[in-house]
This record gives C-alpha cells, sequence and structure tokens, in this order.
C-alpha cells in the first residue's frame, strides 16, 4: 500500500473517526438510562471543572458551533441541569455554571461510562491504554493550538 492509497485501515482520522462513533453509540445506551445524551454528558463534565465558562469557551471546548452550543444549553438550563449568568466584566457574555441537579445526573452516569469503557478497553494492557490517552491528548492539543492552519476538505 503507498502513501496514496493507504485505504482506511491506514487513515488515522478515519479510525479515529469510526472508533469515536462506535464507542459514542454505547456509551449513548448507557447514558441514556441517566436522562443524558453524550453532548449533555460531556457538558455536564466540563461545567463541572470549570464552573463560569463562557458559552463562547464551552463551545470551543466541546468543538461545537456557539449556535449549536446555545441550543443544547437552554435545553439542559429548561431541565434544571445547568444556569447561565451574565458574564460581570462582559456584557455580551455568559457564563454557564452546574446545578446540584446537574451534578448530582452528572455523578450518577459516571459509573455507568466508566463500565462502559472499562468493557471496551478489555484486552488492553495499561501501558496501552496510557499510550492510547497520551496520543490521543497530543493530537487534540496539535490540532487546536497549531499556528499553522490545517487544511480542511
Amino acid at each position: 500500500m503507498t502513501e496514496d492509497t493507504i485505504g482506511t485501515q491506514g487513515c488515522l482520522s478515519f479510525l479515529v473517526r469510526h472508533a469515536w462513533l462506535s464507542m459514542r453509540t454505547v456509551v449513548a445506551e448507557a447514558l441514556a438510562a441517566h436522562g443524558l445524551s453524550v453532548a449533555q454528558f460531556a457538558t455536564l463534565m466540563k461545567l463541572d471543572e470549570q464552573p463560569g465558562i463562557t458559552v463562547a469557551d464551552l463551545a470551543r471546548a466541546m468543538s461545537s458551533a456557539r449556535q449549536s452550543a446555545n441550543q443544547l444549553l437552554a435545553g439542559m438550563e429548561r431541565a434544571g441541569l445547568i444556569e447561565r449568568r451574565p458574564h460581570p466584566r462582559d456584557r455580551r457574555a455568559q457564563q454557564t455554571f452546574i446545578t446540584d441537579a446537574g451534578r448530582e445526573r452528572l455523578r450518577a452516569a459516571i459509573p455507568a461510562v466508566q463500565e462502559v469503557e472499562a468493557v471496551l478497553q478489555e484486552g488492553f494492557s495499561a501501558h496501552e491504554r496510557e499510550v492510547a490517552r497520551t496520543w490521543l491528548l497530543r493530537m487534540a492539543g496539535a490540532a487546536t493550538s497549531s499556528e499553522e492552519e490545517i487544511p480542511t476538505v
């Protein structure tokens, strides 16, 4: 196989996408029992880590458009999982916070996600899991902090 004809088995972008979509399906099934979508779960995790993050920064962190993030947050706010408040220094921005109800839902769902991940990781050594984690973190960081423009299709 040449570099020009790497196919789906040699294209890392395709493999990462395929792995994510496969994982997302089983994680979504586990989260459904807790009344959460994958996007809502990820949002609650981020808000738990970074209370007061702006909607714009949350959208960037979630690799989402600001409009999509606002729609997601509106539903979560109606459900009492998050709250938005005016930013104290920027009247155009809003800060976003997880509520106690959101934190309870997150805490209840975390073991279900961990269980799914444990099953998916069976057969991998601790070293292999750490290498994969390191690689994914570096790739995500390189893609978001690159000074060069990354070509898109």
